[in-house]
């Protein structure tokens, strides 16, 4: 089950850059799935987050079927997330556990069902894989393609995460450098009106902040702003 080129792909799922995402990284794994696994016809995927689900397929009929089985609560990758282990339908058409999900995958074109449910760190991931002709997932093949898939899933993922984690910090540590940028231009202004020391207007800054229930950087920036507009009304003025 186990083609050569199923290992390279899932490694190349681990490399991150600015457009990777949770969906890009299921998008591309269902993709690899339907390609790299002999008999597999096609791919899906549920990550399941403490926040939000996030759902990807390799066919826009898989979508339907996942879809569909959500909505009826029952079928294989329901089982195999409630479980924690791998559920094979070998063919959906002598399948008696679910005869609402077998009218549907029957619909889609499905005769056989293996769905593996992966425990990565922040998360559940069930994977869907689907073939056309019954019985072409062996149970022998099932357990090292399991392990293959959860240890380069749980790769990638914490790849992204990490990199998610790297540029959240990159974006808040910028936003503090201008926040404070922009609090010195407020001191520097309120030093000038007033002759006070930085110290002086920074507290000011602050009482104010607590009175109004504001940021003291949003009430730095507000008070540049309508400088700089004084500025320009008087520059306008004069010309």
């Amino acid at each position: 089950m186990i083609a050569p080129v199923l290992a390279r792909d899932l490694a190349s799922l681990g490399r991150v850059s600015e457009e990777t995402s949770s969906e890009s990284v299921l998008r591309g794994l269902t993709t690899t799935l339907a390609g790299g696994v002999p008999g597999c016809a096609g791919g899906s995927a549920e990550l399941w987050l403490r926040e939000r689900l996030v759902v990807s397929a390799s066919h826009s009929e898989l979508v339907v079927l996942v879809d569909g089985e959500s909505a009826l609560g029952e079928g294989p990758l329901t089982e195999a997330r409630a479980t924690g282990g791998h559920v094979a339908v070998q063919d959906v058409l002598r399948e008696p556990r679910w005869p609402g999900y077998t009218a549907m995958a029957v619909r889609c074109g499905v005769r056989s069902v293996l769905a593996i449910p992966i425990t990565v760190e922040r998360a559940v991931l069930v994977l869907g894989l689907y073939g056309v002709r019954p019985g072409v997932f062996a149970a022998r093949n099932v357990t090292p393609l399991a392990e293959m898939l959860s240890e380069q899933v749980n790769v990638a993922l914490a790849n992204m995460w990490d990199y998610d984690e790297v540029r959240t910090d990159a974006a808040q540590m910028q936003e503090a450098l201008a926040g404070r940028a922009v609090i010195d231009q407020a001191k520097g202004i309120i030093m000038k009106s007033s002759g006070c020391t930085a110290e002086e207007a920074f507290d000011e800054l602050r009482r104010v902040s607590q009175h109004h229930q504001v940021k003291v950087a949003d009430l730095a920036r507000l008070l540049v702003d309508e400088h700089q507009r004084t500025r320009d009304r008087r520059a306008g003025r004069s010309g």
